[in-house]
């Protein structure tokens, strides 16, 4: 399969609107912190299916992704498999000099062809042009086999806060888990 990752340009707005982001969730990490280090193990959860996209959210209907275009603090990089978006990353400089992922997204039919890991590098590409010490994200911990993707592409967990989803009765249960790339 031939993928191609470039900058999101003003005709590549709203492109990526079909995207199927949904995917299964059957398990969660168990996050606890042992003699300086953060650790995990997996739990067997009921299966249900989960899509961020269909999630509302506030922060969601705010985001104008025209702010992304020609903007050296923050991009919008998708993946197309011939004329289609199949995927995307979005990333902005963060407070803490971070490279912040705020978004990645494969189409439910195009994973498992290395379009995350793509993503991944030019995100990483990204922060180090601009000499940043790092890439962060943030996911939850119902979302494993993101976190285990995040690990192989060499993040670590760097902290989790189960309060940040309290308020939001539908995901009450979900714990944030912060994941960094440090570079060296």
């Amino acid at each position: 399969m031939d993928i191609s990752i470039r900058e999101m340009t003003a005709e590549d707005l709203g492109c990526w609107t079909d995207m199927d982001d949904s995917f299964i969730v059957d398990s969660a990490l168990v996050l606890s912190y042992i003699e300086n280090q953060f650790t995990y193990t997996v739990k067997d959860i009921p299966s249900y299916e989960k899509s961020y996209s269909e999630e509302p959210t506030e922060q969601a209907d705010d985001i104008d992704d025209s702010e992304y275009i020609n903007n050296p603090d923050q991009v919008v990089y998708l993946a197309f498999a011939e004329q289609q978006a199949v995927g995307r990353i979005v990333l902005k400089k963060n407070w803490n000099r971070y490279a912040l992922i705020d978004m990645i997204q494969v189409d439910k039919q195009f994973r498992r062809h290395g379009i995350g890991r793509q993503l991944m590098e030019q995100a990483r590409r990204w922060a180090l042009e601009r000499g940043l010490p790092g890439v962060m994200l943030e996911t939850q911990s119902i979302n494993v086999r993101a976190c285990k993707f995040y690990e192989r592409c060499g993040f670590v967990i760097g902290g989790f806060d189960q309060y940040v989803y309290k308020g939001i009765p539908a995901v009450s249960g979900e714990v944030a888990v912060y994941w960094y790339l440090h570079f060296e």
